[in-house]
């Protein structure tokens, strides 16, 4: 009797021990994780990537450490992204830059102004179109070597939320992307306007839509940068680390000699996990 106490004992140590050692090594490996996928602070976005020289001054001598990256779409304006490659990506990673990668896909049939309207969303197919286009943003990712893990950014430009039926398609279209993103495994972002397609994501959810972007980027210019008082969400929706702020577009700034026009971001969000 006394033998089989000791050797329970002894067992329960063990294992006691062993859990131990395994409850100091998950919270270690999930924090590593966490703040490999996710930043918070500064950033800016841009059309086009800039050159290596460029975001390593800036890295330097401003504040920022987060930046966007237009890495696929039809609807991208700077289509020819000459320095994006995996080559700039691995090397800005490495100098300490956080990418928040941006895929402009079709864009809403009732989207404002003239710029996009050629690239609109197929109001008799929104669905398949969606999941078309998702499964590009994938592949475009894959090949500049975004691992599956990254958020991938959706860029839909101002619409009339008011249309019903444009409403409707836009969401559908949103939400076929998003799933075409999470089956790959890559997290889903939207970035719109405040007042549009964010308040929208916004309805939607309300709604209890399914499918919807686990991350918001929303433009609001002219007002101080906030992650908690946008009015177009509600205090408790898209947190934490799931929000970007946009509060001030095309300002020409100059770090280190090197000039650049950029749309500021504050950001608590996830961002794009390199090599």
């Amino acid at each position: 009797m006394n033998q089989r106490s000791a050797f329970i004992r002894y067992f329960l140590a063990g294992a006691l021990a062993l859990a131990g050692m395994l409850l100091q090594v998950v919270p270690a490996n999930a924090a590593a994780l966490d703040a490999r996928r996710n930043f918070s602070g500064q950033g800016f976005d841009t059309c086009q990537a800039p050159d290596l020289a460029t975001m390593d001054a800036w890295i330097a001598h401003s504040d920022y450490r987060a930046a966007g990256i237009y890495f696929g779409g039809r609807a991208r304006a700077c289509k020819s992204q000459t320095y994006l490659t995996t080559d700039w990506v691995r090397q800005t990673t490495r100098a300490g830059w956080r990418l928040l990668p941006i895929y402009v896909g079709s864009q809403s049939p009732c989207v404002s102004g003239s710029n996009k309207n050629p690239y609109r969303i197929d109001t008799k197919q929104p669905t398949t179109q969606g999941a078309s286009e998702g499964a590009d943003a994938v592949q475009r990712a894959q090949d500049l070597g975004l691992d599956p893990g990254s958020a991938l950014y959706l860029d839909m430009e101002a619409y009339d939320i008011g249309n019903a039926s444009c409403a409707t398609a836009t969401l559908k279209y949103i939400q076929a992307w998003d799933r075409a993103v999470a089956a790959a495994g890559y997290v889903s972002g939207f970035y719109s306007s405040a007042d549009s397609g964010i308040r929208h994501m916004a309805k939607a959810r309300l709604a209890g839509s399914p499918d919807l972007p686990k991350v918001l980027w929303y433009a609001r210019w002219g007002v101080t940068p906030t992650l908690t008082d946008e009015p177009s969400l509600g205090s408790g929706a898209w947190t934490p680390h799931a929000r970007i702020h946009q509060y001030h577009g095309s300002v020409t700034e100059s770090h280190g000699g090197k000039k650049l026009t950029v749309d500021r971001d504050l950001i608590d969000a996830p961002v794009a996990v390199v090599g």
